[in-house]
């Protein structure tokens, strides 16, 4: 063979690779698709609620990934989703008092510079966005529907999503990122119509109530319809993943499923113990999308806080992390390092002022109340007129018949630290913050917390003018006295409590 010959063998070999890679496909960018659902504890099936049953989430999580430890980092909805569609503490970004930033006095709370919505990051990479409303056949129930909701606490510039309608909309030659948020275990006519959607309700002698309840018929009655509405939500959730089949988007689809945050009953929503605070979250990658981490099946115990599904959102998109971003990738070539702890926050609820800061690990929970003069049953009066159990415990209470750890909720302060151990006390009871055994959990508890207060700026630590939280007494006090709502929902409870006694 000559020496030119040679020379343009040894080339053509060199270009050819070349070739090749320039003319094969880019592969497909995945579609993500969120299913949110409002006020929901870990309490399915797969979780190990034997009250319920969830076969769909179960199907899901047998196919997919389960965490047990995944938390939202506070504990109502509005605040909440200001930090998991961010990817930031919503005490960073001056989100963190519920119904804030809304209408007067205070019309307008910018989102820091270098931080967005996470729609915004993603159409910047060339997704469609969606935040679906509709997604049924003619053949389904019409109540098969997402709200659509946000509720953030902050403005932003633009449009939040590129639609808000029906799942058929979706392009079908460019990836899309979708939410599809359901109501059925938020409290309102959805919940209150859960027994009878479903086809075998929850008994509610049965169920299995945490033991800072008085175990009194209605509380069971209360707790089972919640129970009821995690099985309608079940449903919800197995019409989407036919649509998604019928649509042939399966295959190419992404499902994060999560609770925006825990239950709507007392001690859970809005308070930053497991109750508020632990969701649910199941993680599904088909076959062809398969990610490094990622193991079909799995029942994985890694701590996980609802803001690192917003930077691993961006991590499956092929999106790298914003640097100013304060959730961590979980998934795939760029994870980060496992979280030790898992952080929430309380602040002002409607009318209720508050501000409570905890810590968790895999076996501690750690609080910091900055207002222990205050009972832990302020007044807050949406709670008051829709949880049936608030009502069932203060009746109790003024007849001297509440006793054991429910009446420790009745108490005119709290204690300025509380510290659980998880593994052996679930339920947060046995307060040891003032244990001596215990003493060396406490102190560097109490250090990761104080350290990240510091490390995220916490802007709880400078309180709301009183022109901001007079505006929500006074809205409340409308909307809840005024209109006679509150009153009206306490007789209705008494009613049903009296009728238990007869």
């Amino acid at each position: 063979m000559s020496r030119q010959v040679s020379r343009l063998v040894v080339i053509t070999l060199l270009i050819l690779p070349a070739f090749a890679f320039a003319e094969s496909p880019a592969p497909a960018r995945p579609n993500i698709l969120w299913l949110i659902s409002e006020d929901t504890g870990p309490d399915l099936a797969c979780y190990g609620e034997p009250a319920v049953k969830t076969p769909n989430l179960d199907a899901l999580a047998a196919r997919g990934m389960r965490f047990t430890r995944a938390f939202t980092v506070t504990g109502v909805c509005s605040t909440s989703r200001s930090s998991f569609m961010t990817g930031m503490y919503a005490v960073t970004i001056d989100a963190q008092n519920h119904r804030s930033h809304r209408g007067k006095p205070d019309t307008d709370n910018p989102l820091p510079d270098g931080v967005r919505l996470l729609t915004h990051w993603l159409k910047d990479a060339g997704y469609f966005t969606a935040n679906l409303r509709h997604f049924t056949t003619e053949q389904d129930p019409k109540w098969m529907h997402g709200t659509g909701k946000t509720d953030w606490n902050f403005s932003y510039p633009g449009k939040d999503f590129d639609t808000k309608n029906d799942i058929t909309q979706l392009p079908k030659n460019q990836p899309f990122y979708a939410q599809i948020n359901f109501s059925e275990t938020h409290r309102g006519g959805d919940w209150n119509a859960a027994d009878k959607r479903v086809a075998e309700p929850v008994d509610p002698a049965k169920v299995r109530i945490p033991p800072y309840y008085p175990n009194h018929p209605v509380v069971r009655a209360d707790w089972a319809q919640y129970l009821d509405a995690v099985q309608a939500l079940d449903m919800q959730v197995g019409v989407v993943l036919r649509r998604l089949d019928e649509l042939k988007l399966a295959d190419n689809t992404i499902i994060i499923y999560i609770g925006d945050h825990g239950r709507a009953m007392p001690r859970g929503k809005q308070w930053p113990y497991d109750s508020g605070l632990h969701i649910p979250f199941i993680l599904y990658i088909p076959d062809k999308l398969q990610v490094q981490g990622y193991t079909p099946g799995k029942v994985s115990d890694r701590i996980i806080e609802s803001i690192d599904l917003t930077a691993t959102t961006l991590a499956l998109a092929g999106v790298e992390k914003p640097v100013k971003m304060q959730g961590k990738v979980f998934l795939g070539p760029n994870a980060e390092a496992p979280r030790q702890y898992a952080f929430g926050f309380r602040d002002r609820g409607d009318e209720t002022v508050d501000r409570i800061r905890s810590v968790r690990d895999a076996r501690f929970r750690y609080l910091r109340n900055f207002y222990p003069e205050r009972p832990f049953l302020q007044l807050n009066r949406y709670k008051e007129s829709s949880y049936p159990i608030i009502t069932v415990m203060r009746y109790l209470h003024e007849q001297g018949k509440l006793t054991g750890p429910p009446l420790a909720l009745m108490a005119p302060t709290r204690p300025a630290e509380e510290l659980y151990d998880i593994v052996n006390d679930p339920y947060e009871i046995n307060n040891l913050a003032r244990d001596p055994e215990y003493i060396e959990d406490l102190s560097r508890l109490r250090g990761v917390l104080n350290q990240w207060i510091e490390d995220v700026d916490d802007q709880g630590r400078y309180p709301e003018p009183p022109e901001v939280t007079d505006h929500w007494e006074q809205v409340m006090h409308r909307n809840y006295d005024k209109s006679g709502r509150r009153a009206a929902a306490r007789a209705k409870v008494i009613e049903q409590i009296k009728a238990t006694e007869k």
